[in-house]
């Protein structure tokens, strides 16, 4: 490591996200380009910095920091520098040089102890007197909170969150419960907040500790898709978290339920939710029996109207069809329910024709924006995601301001059908049902063997299995379909049929390989030769989809390899690594979590925008169209078009897509599929989840690997448990309702 002592003589740029700064330094009467996370330092002051020289592709040499120590200014030449650097708003280099000539050395402690005499100085009034010494306060008390947060461990980084979100009460925090950090600071979980309480001192059988730890145990079980714990499983998680037993957690949970943060739930046996969970749990239950209405109908008089629509597009219904007709008109709540090729688009399409000949209005939506896409493909009637028909606002996911429509700013609509129900998870659906008024009716499609939201709940599936919502099942597959062997082997899979593997099919193959380097080897010469022709496509729009993260065939290590195989390193590609990653420009990405706060922008001719909109979401997928290495910046352009630009601190919630989990595939089709199977966790290794994969395809399934496997995902019906009482609650609400 090596020294550097100056003076900074001007800021090139810096991240206000987090920190990242690259600035000039006046040292030894050369500038010298310093990069690195220094939030806390201006023009003007005089620094000890350490650290090492480096080299960049770009910019050349450069001092990469690795610690700063800011030195106060110790002599009127010191003092004037920094006064008249720019540091200081409203004072220039001739003012401050009049300050330093009027008060000399002690120009600081003037500042500080009695700044009413700056007016002494010509052009300098109280006000402006006043404005100077606060300044000069703020920038010495943030600079003394990331000097105090950084012996904690504590990045530049987190440490300027910490100041914005507290302040001064930063110092009455860390001393008194650094685990409020987890829960008011965003990208703060336990074992960070842990790991700062334990710097700070704190005992392993710490109250707060033990609370924070229950607290996040449930985010994480939210995270698994569950709604809430059972006692004994929140007992255990918890003590594992925290590496003592937890023998009486009781004390705990009364506190926490007192704080309004839990609910405990004395039922068949002892739930805890977080108190947001158990609400919208309770209120989307609530909110469904409202819609649950019926009223008296003609249904001669629909038959006949039936009738004349099929006569019109040339469509024939079958008896679950027109029943799914019938039961939308006279039901204020209805679910559609079918496998691939059971005709639900047509019925969806009747449907709309239906309502539009009785003069309502209509509006469509799906989960995902590549659902909605193919939604309005199949229906010729604009369909939105959920996300954008709610109006989005920009506020915190679980807010009840996330969405501009609500139960004061209802939908302008008589019918909301959506489409793709099997991905909505309950925060979404309590979203949703809040800005549908009573007496529109809402209309949900879906296919109940899907697997569940990526996010808490089990919606579709439980509303079915409430047994109190109208619920028409198609079950029949039309002959268009039932020349596809991807829709007759899906369906024989969800019956649990062992399938024909001799690949005399034009749509669905299966290729015998035993060895995980071979596997890879056949995906690669797939995507890159074979299917592409086959199924007129190019590369990046043929999907890996693979049950597992971790592992030979894992998302993880499958993508560092297609990466190299189908987006390799060039130098014309600019790169940025984060984490274990390296994201390059061209590389296929995909969104990891909800983020309701982040712009994009649809841009016309020369990159003007033209449409602007919030919210990217989980599961979104888009392609690296720029890193810009020195506003640190990663553009990434999403489904429609939609541009979004990324901070270098917000590349955790992207992930290379080139193979995605079966489970982040929900809701998106894709001309053609590639699934790499060998072994796997039996509780992961499913009929379920074999099922959603293969329904994933349009043109063509490709399987390679373990027939084997392939053999027992089929006979295994054990999928893993989500713990949601939305059935539970339905039932308890129509009992009430009941006169």
């Amino acid at each position: 490591m090596e020294k550097l002592e100056g003076y900074i003589d001007h800021i090139i740029f810096r991240n206000s996200d987090n920190g990242y700064t690259v600035l000039s330094l006046s040292a030894g009467g050369e500038e010298i380009t310093c990069v690195g996370s220094l939030s806390y330092v201006g023009e003007g002051e005089k620094v000890e910095l350490i650290g090492q020289y480096i080299s960049h592709p770009s910019y050349g040499e450069q001092f990469k920091i690795e610690s700063c120590i800011v030195k106060a200014p110790e002599d009127e030449e010191s003092v004037e520098r920094y006064l008249g650097s720019g540091a200081i708003r409203g004072v220039g280099a001739a003012l401050a040089a009049r300050i330093v000539r009027h008060f000399g050395a002690d120009t600081f402690r003037i500042i500080e102890e009695e700044p009413e005499r700056l007016a002494e100085i010509k052009g300098i009034s109280d006000r402006k007197a006043r404005e100077i010494a606060q300044q000069v306060y703020e920038k010495r008390d943030m600079r003394k909170a990331m000097i105090f947060l950084q012996q904690y461990g504590i990045t530049t980084s987190l440490a300027v969150k910490i100041y914005q979100e507290y302040g001064q009460k930063l110092y009455q925090v860390m001393q008194e419960n650094p685990y409020q950090l987890a829960e008011d600071i965003n990208g703060v979980g336990f074992r960070i907040a842990d790991e700062i309480a334990m710097r700070a001192g704190v005992r392993a059988d710490s109250e707060y500790r033990v609370k924070c730890a229950i607290f996040y145990v449930l985010q994480q079980a939210g995270g698994e898709g569950h709604v809430f714990l059972p006692k004994e499983q929140l007992m255990q998680r918890a003590g594992e978290l925290l590496g003592v037993p937890l023998e009486d957690i009781d004390q705990y949970l009364v506190d926490l339920s007192i704080e309004r943060k839990i609910v405990i739930k004395r039922e068949a046996q002892e739930r805890v939710y977080s108190a947001s969970a158990y609400f919208t749990e309770l209120n989307t239950a609530r909110m469904l029996c409202d819609l649950n209405i019926t009223g008296e109908i003609d249904e001669p008089l629909i038959q006949k109207k039936i009738a004349a629509i099929e006569k019109e597009t040339g469509t024939w219904l079958d008896e679950m069809q027109k029943k799914a007709v019938i039961e939308a008109v006279r039901c204020g709540l209805l679910v559609i329910t079918g496998g691939p090729g059971t005709g639900k688009t047509t019925t969806i399409n009747t449907l709309i024709a239906y309502f539009e000949s009785e003069g309502l209005e209509i509006l469509l939506a799906a989960p995902t924006g590549r659902a909605a896409k193919r939604m309005t493909e199949a229906t010729g009637y604009e369909a939105r995601t959920i996300h954008r028909m709610l109006e989005i606002s920009g506020a915190q996911e679980g807010s009840t301001d996330s969405f501009s429509r609500n139960a004061q700013n209802p939908l302008d609509a008589d019918v909301v059908i959506i489409d793709e129900m099997s991905m909505v998870d309950v925060y979404l659906m309590h979203a949703l049902l809040d800005a549908v008024a009573v007496g529109t009716r809402l209309i949900m499609v879906g296919d109940r063997n899907q697997l569940p939201s990526v996010g808490p709940g089990s919606v579709l599936k439980d509303v079915i299995d409430s047994g109190k919502v109208p619920v028409v099942r198609l079950t029949r597959i039309f002959r268009q379909a039932s020349e596809s062997d991807i829709v007759v082997n899906a369906h024989k899979i969800n019956r649990g049929e062992q399938l024909s593997l001799d690949n005399k099919s034009r749509d669905f193959f299966f290729l015998k390989r035993y060895d995980a380097n071979v596997i890879i080897s056949i995906v690669i010469q797939l995507i890159r030769e074979k299917l592409p022709r086959y199924v007129d496509a190019q590369p990046f729009d043929i999907q890996v989809l693979t049950p597992m993260r971790k592992g030979l065939l894992g998302v993880e290590r499958l993508n560092r390899i297609l990466q190299e195989y189908l987006n390799p390193p060039d130098r014309n590609k600019r790169e940025r690594e984060q984490g274990e990653q390296v994201f390059r420009e061209g590389d296929k990405v995909m969104q990891v979590k909800n983020n309701y706060q982040i712009e994009w922008e649809i841009r016309g001719r020369y990159g003007i925008p033209i449409e602007k909109g919030m919210g990217i979401f989980n599961g979104d997928m888009g392609i690296i169209r720029e890193i810009n290495l020195h506003t640190e910046r990663v553009t990434v352009e999403f489904d429609e078009q939609r541009m979004v630009e990324y901070p270098y601190s917000g590349l955790e919630e992207l992930e290379l897509a080139y193979a995605v989990t079966i489970h982040k595939s929900q809701g998106s089709e894709y001309p053609a599929v590639v699934m790499p199977l060998l072994g796997g966790p039996r509780m992961l290794m499913n009929r379920n989840l074999l099922y959603t994969a293969v329904t994933r395809a349009r043109k063509c399934v490709t399987i390679v690997g373990d027939p084997e496997t392939f053999a027992q995902m089929i006979d295994n019906t054990m999928e893993q448990k989500r713990y949601t009482a939305l059935a539970e609650r339905i039932c308890e609400l129509e009992k009430e309702d009941r006169p």
